[in-house]
């Protein structure tokens, strides 16, 4: 056998490499066709090579990559978590807003920013592993079918919702579904014994941005927006309707802590209704491929809204900013709180051809002064920690120790001082609330809305009998009540801390009573009883009943 090689013929020994070398390149044309649906990464239509820039030379190399390593690996590969990976480390090149959302994800994204999803239409929680309902949404399906608040959900399609295994978000994304889809769901009502069963068709159920809207007192009214989604400027107007017409608001509260904005315009249209004069810069955005492009005010105001507070804090971000930066440029109100996030970027989103998105920065927007409240992200894990870090720091409880990264001085239209980079700087400094961030309160405060729920079904029949205002002057949680809240948190886990529940009870009581509100009164109810005691609340009554509240800080 070995003779039979050594004797190759000599022409063949020539060929050899060349026809290896055929082979070679062969396998590698047919390995880069055979995916027949390569990945796509554009977010838009891909310009035609000769108009595009010298930059530009190589595009595709992903896409490129990509079928290589699917053709040609030494192991199996995941080519949608590939080219996920791929996009999410060249996002985070860019700044820390710009993001992928992918397929499955989109729904729900959009569905907080277009303010309503598919469902039944109802509030529940999760207690001693039953589901219960805490309210019929109005005009929803589960409210047109007559299920009523307390009603035990004990079955879904063919499952059964009780016992340890359940929880909230499983509920939640069984009860939720395509509109026009139908779902049969079992109830046990009150002590009744017989399972009732409904069939509800899934409907558009609304989701509000404007959390409440009440009268603080005779004159001024308070409005919480909890983001900035399609309807928010709708919603606004309709509350402030009721208060001007029906209750004879003549001053305004606008909470926007914790709110992490979204639709700019929803912001613009929001602050035109605030600004009588016609033409007032609210603010602008500019970037290197979009053009400057000015929001102003369109001096038709619907009500006469006069003193102006916005509630501020490190959540308020993006739209939120842009609504508190307007009123302090332009000395229409007052700041009240502590310095906003910081989110001066604007996005656009784009849709990938397989479902998902990214959302790209494209602008910067300015405020009527000129400034700009980014805070800097060149490093990342100090941006991502900034709130940690002004815990570390004091900032939460002190403005003295607040330093500028950009010592550059703007003006308001009355000649105040104000600063650009790392958010909006409230008019009156508010400290945070030291419980809030109490590790032992925050363990207890998990427990609060089931306990709320079952004292509310003991007790119902006689504090339905009351008002909310008279429930929130008169209604007091006991320290019985208090101690039998704490057997209940830890009979479901936690530990008894003597020390710590001395330094949490009262806030505890305080937030229980809140809860049970919230049960009757919806968030009117909880906002209602909070803000009673909330520093930033009280000092916005305080000021707008002065003449000139900026002289009186």
């Amino acid at each position: 056998m070995n003779n039979d090689i050594l004797q190759t013929p000599k022409k063949l020994k020539i060929w050899l490499p060349l026809l290896f070398s055929l082979v070679l390149v062969g396998g590698m044309l047919i390995g880069t066709r055979m995916q027949s649906n390569p990945p796509t990464v554009a977010a838009i239509d891909v310009p035609k090579n000769e108009d595009l820039p010298p930059s530009a030379l190589g595009q595709g190399k992903l896409e490129e990559l990509i079928r290589y390593i699917e053709a040609r690996y030494v192991d199996d590969v995941n080519k949608d978590e590939l080219v996920k990976e791929a996009i999410d480390n060249i996002l985070y090149q860019l700044d820390p807003h710009s993001s992928y959302i992918s397929a499955e994800q989109l729904k729900e994204v959009n569905e907080q920013l277009e303010g309503s999803f598919d469902g039944i239409g109802i509030e529940f929680v999760v207690v001693d592993d039953t589901v219960m309902v805490v309210a019929a949404l109005a005009g929803g399906p589960a409210e047109g079918a007559g299920i009523l608040s307390g009603d035990k959900i004990v079955q879904i399609e063919d499952s059964l919702t009780v016992g340890e295994n359940i929880n909230y978000e499983g509920i939640l994304s069984k009860l939720k579904g395509d509109k026009g889809s139908k779902i049969d769901i079992g109830i046990l009502r009150g002590l009744e014994r017989k399972l009732r069963r409904f069939t509800l068709t899934r409907d558009k159920i609304s989701v509000h941005s404007v959390e409440v809207a009440y009268m603080l007192d005779e004159v001024s009214g308070y409005i919480k927006i909890n983001r900035f989604s399609a309807n928010t400027y709708e919603e606004f107007m309709k509350s402030l309707e009721d208060l001007v017409d029906n209750q004879g608001m003549k001053h305004l509260v606008i909470d926007l802590r914790q709110n992490p904005g979204g639709y700019l315009q929803e912001a613009t249209s929001i602050l035109s209704q605030l600004f009588k004069e016609k033409d007032k810069l609210l603010v602008y955005t500019e970037g290197k491929n979009v053009p400057r492009n000015d929001y102003k005010s369109t001096g038709r105001p619907f009500y006469e809204v006069g003193n102006i507070a916005v509630l501020t804090d490190e959540g308020s971000a993006s739209a939120s900013e842009i609504v508190a930066g307007a009123i302090q440029d332009w000395d229409r109100g007052i700041v009240i709180g502590r310095r906003s996030f910081g989110k001066g970027l604007v996005q656009e989103q784009y849709h990938l051809r397989d479902g998902s998105a990214i959302r790209l920065t494209v602008a910067r927007y300015f405020t009527p002064s000129g400034r700009c409240i980014q805070k800097p992200y060149e490093g990342r894990e100090d941006y991502e920690d900034d709130v940690a870090g002004r815990i570390k720091n004091g900032e939460l409880y002190g403005e003295e120790v607040i330093e500028h990264d950009d010592t550059t001085r703007y003006f308001t239209n009355g000649g105040r001082v104000v600063y650009s980079h790392g958010g909006i700087q409230p008019d009156v400094f508010i400290p945070l609330d030291s419980f809030l961030l109490n590790p032992y309160y925050i363990k207890l405060h998990q427990h609060l809305p089931s306990f709320a729920f079952r004292y509310l079904e003991t007790n119902r029949a006689d504090i339905e009998k009351t008002s909310l205002v008279d429930f929130s002057k008169k209604f007091t949680v006991t320290d019985g009540v208090a101690n039998e809240f704490l057997d209940f948190a830890v009979k479901r886990g936690e530990k008894r801390n003597g020390r710590q529940w001395k330094a949490v009870k009262n806030d505890i009581k305080l937030t229980l009573k809140a809860s049970i509100a919230r049960h009757l009164w919806s968030e009117k109810g909880y906002y209602y009883v909070m803000n009673e005691d909330d520093a930033a609340v009280k000092k916005a009554k305080q000021l707008l009943r002065q003449e000139r509240p900026l002289t009186l800080k």
